[in-house]
């Protein structure tokens, strides 16, 4: 199969081309074997396959395009759009892409009648689903011999992130899959003996399918006798168990059924209808969850964050994530008897995870803070939406103005392939400021900063390059915090090797015109605006924090800058992290611990204090209204209404005045439900990680939109979904290397800019996607597609590349 392998520089090229081959002509099919819907359906009478460049490393594409005969594309656009709407769906109508992943089960056969197939798994589709392309009779051996090798050298290249040129022959033979069958493709039924299981799919077809509106009980698929037919695709398998170790205390012993989340069919399938499940204390502030069964030991693992624990108490059932020593995830589902024996375990759970993040006794915590926790952990979004409800957000959807934005090249008159794409000292994109006053966002890569002008069609252009970051007595530094001031005419700085001073640097000047030395021992861990609009005045002082201290920053003084009169200083290690403003000055600060102040000023003990859940918070954002506050830990966000529902202080907000010790305000968490969580590692191999969220801005809109990243994944959150308890409250969009950065733009939460290790992006939030398994599996290409013909995926002016 591999003989080839030595003419393969010829079909990659040095990489000019968008196509690496081509088989030029040949037919394209769904075929679906299982299926009720029918056998096999002819998609495109006439088509060409292609491999193409991602413009992301590695990254490559099986490309199926229609072919038209002379006036016939003319002639359907026509009949079917004569208002001009066509165009806009003609990519999508005539061309089907896929990402070249060992996941699509590439592979070639040869018919008796002389036709050779490729074919290739549909991930979006049902069990047993492929796509199927037949070449036509005058392709020559040779171009479907190299085509299949450029295929297995681009799965190669996919999965290992290496020149396929370095692989062995038994590297490459992996992504042989020649042993599975390929059913014919024939636009009529094909007879029933092809199709053993046809009669009994519709029992089949009763499970989850990744989509998170649905219930618990579709995500449980539970075969019964007559179920059990053997399935041709690959389910997942459960890892082996881990030894339990000697418990000191068992504070969980209940019994359960156990499931385990299916990757290729996306199902929670029955492992095991009786298992005992336990979880124990096994040395000082450990603890392990250990799931038996009758027959065999099922799993153990410590109890930690990471394994994303949800409850939920409408289907009696407890979802988390299991991870292997070599970091697989995988998504398992308990279902208990009764609501009773589910809140026992929730009880000995909670305590076991709340011990080992604070290291203290669950007995010495209040009742209240202990339904507080319990609280977040719950399953809240319980409403699916009802179809009025979601035609009229369908229509609202629709009917926005399809801007599309697209990225621009930093110069339109370069040549392409003079494009630089990685820096030769190997710094990246690390953080982002996007500009209020002026429309600019502003790329921090090593010592260098880059300025790119948002334009009034919703792009981003290259403005200019700030070359080098450096004191005002000429020494380099990578600054590790940034934020725009001063009607963003000025950027405050932090040098990670100097924790006491800031730095100013005049945007206009493009260089750093004081130092500000803050105090000699007290530190700047982070600093945050005075207010949440400050950066569009000319206000210029602002918060800082230590971790132990908060305080304020005016460069106006002589000497040290920390104001002593705004300072408040704590005895006990509070750990502070993280700092966000009102548009009236109101403070919130959260720290490593996991709690949150509210503060109505600086100087003073906070109004209210919200308990700890034990995750280290590492980015936090309020509202403008003061009303809600977002907190960010590594796996989960939380929100929190801070608007008092009753009581003396009904109408009050925890900045202005505390809630009252029985009235805590309920968090709501929202966190990637557990089965998204094991497909995104699973695709991956990468823990979930959220960059800090952020509510869109701007004083002439409200919150309605939250973003945030998590490795290769731009995550946001519908605020109106959140509220309303809905099952689908999250978009996705993945792309091909991790998101370093990311923000809204000013004023609106339609458009997102995003900037990976070495590019920097304008995409619509439309482009977002609801979560599935081609959503989770396919990264995004860099920009929108154009309209027209074959090879227009990507133009030079639709990529902006950051070194600079």
């Amino acid at each position: 199969m591999f003989m080839l392998r030595n003419v393969s520089k010829f079909l990659f090229g040095d990489g000019s081309k968008e196509s690496i081959i081509e088989v030029p002509q040949g037919q394209l099919y769904l075929v679906r074997p299982l299926s009720v819907k029918g056998y096999s359906e002819l998609i495109f009478k006439d088509a060409a396959a292609s491999i193409r460049r991602t413009g992301q490393e590695y990254q490559y594409q099986l490309v199926i395009q229609r072919a038209y005969e002379e006036g016939e594309r003319e002639l359907l656009g026509e009949e079917e759009d004569e208002d001009g709407t066509a165009d806009d769906l003609a990519t999508e109508k005539d061309e089907k892409t896929f990402l070249l992943d060992e996941s699509l089960r590439f592979r070639t056969d040869v018919r008796q009648t002389g036709e050779t197939v490729f074919a290739w798994k549909d991930l979006s589709g049902d069990e047993g689903d492929l796509w199927e392309f037949v070449c036509d009779r005058t392709v020559q051996p040779s171009t479907i011999a190299s085509f299949e090798l450029v295929a297995v050298q681009c799965q190669y290249e996919r999965k290992f992130r290496k020149p396929h040129n370095l692989a062995t022959e038994k590297e490459l033979q992996e992504f042989s899959f020649e042993e599975e069958t390929i059913p014919d493709a024939s636009p009529i039924s094909s007879p029933i003996s092809k199709s053993p299981v046809s009669s009994q799919l519709p029992d089949l077809r009763a499970s989850f399918t990744l989509e998170p509106q649905e219930t618990i009980d579709t995500m449980v698929s539970k075969p019964t006798q007559a179920e059990t037919p053997k399935k041709e695709s690959k389910t997942t398998i459960a890892p082996p168990a881990r030894v339990q170790p000697e418990g000191r205390e068992i504070l969980a012993d209940e019994a359960a059924e156990l499931h385990l989340f299916d990757f290729d069919s996306g199902s929670f399938v029955l492992q095991d209808p009786a298992v005992k499940v336990t979880v124990s204390e096994v040395d000082n502030w450990t603890y392990w969850l250990q799931i038996t069964g009758e027959a065999k030991e099922w799993l153990g693992q410590p109890v930690v964050p990471d394994i994303n624990p949800v409850f939920n108490f409408e289907y009696l059932s407890f979802i988390f994530n299991h991870y292997t020593d070599d970091g697989s995830a995988y998504s398992w589902l308990l279902r208990f008897k009764d609501q009773a024996t589910e809140e026992r375990f929730q009880e000995g759970l909670m305590q076991a995870l709340w011990e080992h993040l604070n290291e203290q006794k669950w007995q010495k915590v209040k009742d209240i803070e202990r339904d507080y926790v319990m609280d977040a952990f719950q399953d809240l979004t319980m409403e699916d939406a009802d179809e009025k409800e979601q035609e009229e957000e369908e229509e609202e959807e629709s009917d926005e103005e399809d801007n599309r934005p697209r990225s621009e090249h930093y110069d339109s008159d370069e040549d392409q392939d003079d494009v630089l794409t990685r820096d030769e000292d190997g710094n990246i994109n690390s953080q982002l400021a996007v500009g209020y006053k002026h429309d600019r966002s502003f790329v921090v890569r090593g010592s260098k900063i880059g300025v790119f002008k948002h334009t009034n069609d919703d792009k981003l252009e290259f403005s200019t390059n700030i070359s080098k970051v450096e004191t005002p007595k000429g020494k380099l530094f990578s600054p590790n915090k940034i934020m725009l001031h001063a009607e963003d005419r000025d950027m405050i700085l932090q040098n990670p090797n100097d924790p006491h001073s800031l730095y100013r640097m005049d945007l206009e000047y493009g260089k750093v015109v004081d130092e500000w030395k803050v105090h000699d021992d007290i530190p700047v861990n982070t600093f945050a605006p005075e207010s949440k609009y400050a950066q569009m005045t000319g206000e210029q002082t602002f918060l800082g924090l230590s971790r132990n201290a908060l305080y304020r920053i005016d460069p106006r003084l002589s000497g040290d800058k920390l104001v002593d009169a705004d300072l408040k200083q704590y005895v006990s290690k509070n750990d502070f992290s993280a700092a966000a403003t009102t548009e009236k000055g109101y403070i919130a600060v959260a720290s490593n611990k996991g709690d949150i102040r509210m503060f109505d000023r600086l100087g003073i003990n906070a109004k209210t204090h919200i308990p700890a859940l034990g995750d280290p918070i590492i980015g936090i954002d309020v509202s403008a209204d003061g009303r809600w506050v977002l907190a960010t830990t590594k796996n989960y966000l939380l929100l929190i209404d801070s608007l008092q529902k009753d009581g003396k202080n009904e109408g009050k907000l925890g900045f202005e005045k505390a809630f009252a010790k029985d009235s805590k305000p309920q968090p709501r968490r929202l966190a990637l439900t557990p089965s998204h969580v094991a497909q995104f590692q699973h695709e991956t191999k990468a823990p979930i990680s959220f960059t800090p969220a952020r509510f869109n801005t701007g004083i002439d809109s409200s919150e309605t939109s939250i973003i945030t990243a998590t490795g290769p994944f731009i995550v946001t959150w519908n605020m109106k979904k959140v509220l309303a308890g809905r099952k689908d409250p999250y978009n996705i969009k993945r792309y091909a290397e991790e998101v370093k950065a990311d923000n809204f733009k000013y004023g609106s939460d339609k458009n997102l800019i995003v900037a990976l290790p070495n590019e920097v992006n304008m995409i619509a939030k439309r482009a977002l996607r609801r979560p599935t398994r081609e959503s989770i599996a396919t990264p995004s290409r860099i920009g929108t597609p154009r309209k027209g013909g074959r090879g227009s995926y990507l133009s030079r002016n639709e990529i902006v590349n950051s070194p600079y």
